[in-house]
């Protein structure tokens, strides 16, 4: 017999699993002998009152064994005779494509710019170590593309979009811990999914699909407004009549390219600002109401929005117990993002604090058409390279410091590889952003008492929250409106905001390509 039950329990209950039968026991009368197990089916961490509850759906087995099935890849044939394909990226976007081509009977032939989850190691020691920055191989582009190496967070709000537990399904399949189906705010962690992101690879070619590492797009080939292939950079054609482009949102080069064979793009407003790092004890200690954390609880994240003249000032990424990352793609500038472990063990927290942007904070940039937003986004990355005396060394600043207007004259320890250069950030920052974010850290500090503190440094900037540009492409085809057979895919293309959303889009875009086939 099995009944499932929604409970509301104490961290200590729902982390020892003999209390939690003794306290099923209590509640509906049955023996703890008598329940055999108790499956997770959702559990989330209510912190708004003094005392942190956990809730909890669970599914108890009164009497009955409980019989746990592998999740295991599914069996598909093999397509390498099949019609190819061609998926520019092998980020969730392209990655998800291809497993769904497969499904369908289509050959993916995967064209990645950068080089494996393994090789990618090496690329990123060379921007942490020797400020050195690749291109083609960092933190955004290479196998798994920016979620990779940059936390691999689960969370999504984009279920009208899709089936978001069939995405979770296939990611356990492939090595992902099976509590990302249970916790509110999934969460794979920078250390595991290089694992997984091979699994992918190695089933995609198993199964006849293709995959080139270190290929950069140059060029798209059209003729009579039909995709006719794609060029790389050492010259190399590769044929095909159908093409997803899911390169992710700093591809600029793609963005430049679009626009030079009069395809159409648009621009599009985006979300830009700081890194903000704390103790990670102190976050806990504000959002758990408490001294120190408990063992039952883990590391305390936090989401927090406010008003400042009417913009949006938020938090985006938040990375308990993480690092702050070095994510340039290009030499000549300087742009964070963060990171966490799958333990979250890090003993610091930092989160993106990010300024709501309109179309009219880009009337200087006019000149760049539909790169107007990309070229803002620019000038303050390699603004901040030049604050950092031309190195990777992120501009930085005291918190209290940064709301007063003034340079720290020192500053604390921080998780950033390349180092911290003190830089007073409004030298940095443009006027909007910067008052901005001291009026929202002001609100913020009334929300969360204590997290406005010297101690805790901010980073800047955070700058690639999501594409500067959207490539625009039919409702019902997915299809570009111009060019038969482009299927823009993706966060580059405008269309998802993470992880789970992009490997959605890569899905439809694959579904879209076989109806057209077809």
């Amino acid at each position: 017999m099995q009944k499932e039950l929604q409970l509301r329990v104490t961290p200590e209950v729902a982390g020892e699993l003999k209390l939690l039968k003794n306290y099923l026991s209590k509640t509906t009368g049955v023996k703890a002998g008598d329940i055999k197990h108790v499956e997770f089916v959702k559990r989330s961490i209510d912190a708004r009152q003094k005392q942190v509850k956990v809730n909890l759906k669970v599914r108890v087995y009164i009497n009955e064994t409980f019989d746990e099935k592998p999740v295991l890849p599914p069996l598909y044939k093999s397509v390498r005779e099949s019609k190819p394909v061609l998926i520019v990226g092998a980020g969730p976007a392209g990655l998800f494509a291809s497993l769904k081509c497969i499904e369908l009977g289509l050959k993916p032939v995967i064209i990645e710019r950068g080089r494996d989850v393994k090789s990618r190691i090496k690329d990123l020691k060379n921007i942490n170590v020797h400020h050195i920055v690749n291109p083609d191989s960092n933190y955004c582009f290479g196998e798994g593309g920016a979620g990779t190496y940059s936390d691999g967070k689960l969370y999504t709000r984009s279920k009208k979009r899709g089936d978001v537990n069939r995405i979770l399904k296939l990611l356990i399949a492939f090595g992902a811990k099976k509590e990302i189906l249970v916790d509110a705010h999934p969460h794979i962690g920078t250390n595991k999914l290089p694992a997984i992101i091979a699994r992918i690879r190695e089933y995609i070619l198993e199964h006849g699909g293709e995959i080139y590492f270190e290929k950069r797009v140059t060029d798209i080939l059209i003729k009579d407004s039909e995709v006719q292939g794609v060029q790389t950079l050492d010259g190399e054609v590769i044929e095909g009549d159908q093409l997803i482009l899911a390169t992710g949102h700093s591809a600029r080069d793609i963005f430049e390219l679009l626009l030079n064979k009069d395809i159409e793009i648009e621009a599009k407003p985006i979300a830009i600002g700081v890194r903000v790092e704390h103790p990670q004890s102190l976050i806990d200690s504000i959002q758990y109401h408490c001294e120190a954390r408990g063992e039952y609880l883990p590391p305390a994240p936090y989401r927090i929005v406010k008003q400042v003249n009417d913009r949006g000032v938020y938090s985006f990424c938040m990375c308990p117990g993480g690092v702050v990352a070095a994510c340039a793609t290009s030499p000549g500038e300087v742009v964070t993002n963060g990171w966490s472990g799958s333990q979250r063990s890090r003993p610091t927290a930092n989160s993106g604090i990010v300024v709501e942007l309109r179309m009219e904070d880009f009337k200087e940039f006019e000149g760049f058409g539909p790169l107007k937003v990309m070229e803002f986004q620019k000038m303050i990355e390699q603004r901040a390279w030049e604050m950092a005396g031309k190195t990777q060394a992120v501009p930085a600043q005291r918190l209290i410091d940064f709301i007063k207007g003034v340079e720290s004259k020192d500053l604390p320890k921080s998780s950033y590889p390349p180092g911290l250069t003190s830089v007073n950030l409004k030298n940095v920052l443009p006027k909007v952003i910067y008052e901005a974010l001291q009026k929202g850290f002001i609100e913020m500090g009334k929300s969360m008492k204590g997290f406005l503190t010297n101690e805790a440094i901010v980073h800047a900037p955070e700058s690639r929250t999501s594409s500067p540009v959207r490539i625009p492409r039919d409702k019902i085809t997915l299809q570009h409106h111009q060019i038969k057979g482009l299927y823009p895919c993706g966060e580059g293309a405008g269309y998802a905001g993470g992880i789970v959303s992009a490997a959605i889009d890569g899905e439809k875009c694959a579904i879209a390509v076989n109806k057209s086939l077809n």
